[in-house]
């Protein structure tokens, strides 16, 4: 007994450290509790989280799927639309390849009927300058029938049977030395003849007739008043003896002319065109001497200067050329802003000293350049509607 009371002390420690080893366990559970509880609260948090974003991921994913459904039924219209698309290109295409050999055939028939329309002018040009010629020998042998028979009865009756010849004959002539003048006025008509005043009583005298259309033109010759030439639509030229009553020559053209003009010598015509062309003439045998690409436009008007060396050209591309008459190289180009040529047939002139130029404006106002100075044009007003014509004094 004794010795088992020497023990207890001993157990009694060992029982007191057991039972506070028991009590610091369940503090030390509760304490791994309250830790796992937050983890779970943090983990459980964060698995709402992962949900949220899962569900937002599996939105995204439906919504792409949408889109993508979406994009493969457009892709697959689109599809279809291409292949329509292909079709009508392949249908254009064969449609086109179709009317490109039409176009083809089209233009071939046009060459030939161009070609054969060219073989038809040059044939009707030929028949004409036939035609001419045998009126130029008609002429000639007229022409020696009355120096042969200087009857004036004859000649009288010659100048109211031929075509082309003056109708009536009241004219008076007055003699300058070995030059005939004539006291006349002629103008041209729309009614294809040209008419010739008397000076002095102011009526008229003859009446000539030849032109088949409207006669546009007429020029006096300044070396003989004997002669003058006319311009017709009729594709024509006619050189005129007043003393003898009828035409001695005839031109034929391929262009129609707006304006003929007399050179100083009385054996050069000048003419422009509807084509843009200027052309030199010889009056003697109604040849071409020469021809230059005047204006980009139908030429509406021709002035040949006192001296004879220059002519003055105007166009419908509102230009105004100086020409050499040798050379027929342009000598200086006038234009202005504000000058535009009214019509076909707008005429311009040089000065008598040849130093100015003149031409009149579609506004009403007339435009003068000096010949040697490269100034701006000195503007006259005065006009309310477009000038057609200018003429410098000749004193």
């Amino acid at each position: 007994m004794g010795g088992c009371r020497r023990r207890s002390p001993g157990r009694g420690l060992k029982w007191k450290k057991k039972a506070k080893n028991l009590e610091l366990e369940p503090q030390q559970c509760f304490r791994a509790r309250a830790r796992l509880s937050e983890q779970l609260v943090v983990e459980v948090a964060e698995c709402r989280n992962s949900k949220a974003v899962v569900q937002e991921k599996e939105e995204l994913v439906s919504n792409l799927q949408d889109e993508s459904t979406e994009l493969r039924d457009e892709n697959s219209q689109l599809k279809k639309d291409l292949e329509e698309m292909t079709k009508v290109g392949d249908l254009l295409i064969s449609e086109n390849k179709l009317v490109k050999a039409q176009l083809e055939e089209v233009m071939l028939k046009l060459k030939d009927a161009e070609a054969e329309n060219k073989k038809l002018i040059d044939r009707w040009m030929l028949e004409k300058m036939k035609d001419a010629e045998k009126l130029n020998e008609a002429n000639a042998l007229h022409e020696d029938m009355m120096q042969r028979f200087k009857v004036s009865s004859i000649e009288q009756l010659a100048r109211q049977q031929v075509d082309g010849v003056i109708r009536r004959s009241e004219a008076e002539y007055v003699e300058f030395g070995d030059q005939l003048f004539l006291l006349f006025v002629i103008a041209a008509s729309s009614s294809n003849n040209m008419y010739v005043w008397d000076v002095s009583s102011s009526h008229i005298r003859h009446t000539l007739t030849s032109h088949t259309d409207k006669v546009c033109t007429m020029d006096a010759s300044k070396a003989s008043s004997r002669n003058v030439v006319s311009a017709a639509y009729d594709h024509t030229v006619k050189i005129w003896n007043l003393q003898k009553g009828y035409y001695i020559n005839t031109i034929i053209l391929m262009s129609n002319c707006n304006a003929v003009s007399y050179n100083m010598d009385g054996l050069t015509i000048c003419s422009d065109h509807v084509d843009g062309n200027l052309r030199l003439w010889d009056s003697r045998t109604g040849k071409l001497i020469s021809e230059v690409a005047a204006h980009s436009q139908v030429v509406t008007s021709i002035y040949v200067s006192r001296s004879g060396n220059l002519v003055l050209t105007s166009g419908r591309d509102n230009l105004h050329n100086l020409f050499d008459v040798i050379t027929l190289e342009v000598c200086r180009t006038f234009r202005a802003n504000g000058n535009r040529v009214a019509s076909n047939w707008s005429r311009s002139c040089i000065s008598v000293d040849e130093n100015y130029v003149a031409a009149g404006s579609a506004d009403g106002s007339i435009h003068v350049w000096s010949r040697l100075k490269a100034d701006t044009p000195s503007i006259l007003e005065g006009h309310s509607l477009p000038i057609l014509s200018c003429s410098w004094s000749g004193f």
